[in-house]
């Protein structure tokens, strides 16, 4: 069994905007990015608690998220685990891309549905 198959995504429409959680393990806030287009490109602003890496994340998956659904969006991610290798912390890292990634395509398809519906 993945040890990491608690993490999860949450997204919420805020209007025309989007608001993503991801989280695991002890549950809390350490970062959120919010990536928003300006002058044709996404650019993105972070505030991360000290001490917390969950920044490194959030960063390019709410870049990431902006660039393919054209919105402000807006990502929190609280994920801790004790006494984690590099090999798990990679882990970790390849579980929120891919949650991502499922939610964009997700999106995607809904975005289709609704163009030829």
């Amino acid at each position: 069994m993945d040890p990491f198959s608690d993490i999860k995504l949450e997204a919420a429409s805020l209007g025309r905007d989007l608001l993503v959680t991801i989280t695991g393990g002890e549950v809390h806030i350490g970062a959120a990015s919010t990536a928003y287009w300006t002058d044709g490109r996404v650019d993105v602003q972070t505030a991360a608690v000290p001490g917390h890496k969950e920044h490194v994340l959030t960063v390019k998956l709410a870049q990431r998220a902006a660039a393919q659904l054209h919105c402000t969006v807006t990502l929190v991610m609280g994920i801790h685990y004790d006494n984690l290798t590099k090999l798990e912390i990679d882990q970790i890292s390849k579980r929120t891309e891919q949650l991502m990634e499922q939610y964009l395509l997700q999106a995607e398809r809904r975005n289709g549905d609704e163009q030829h519906g």
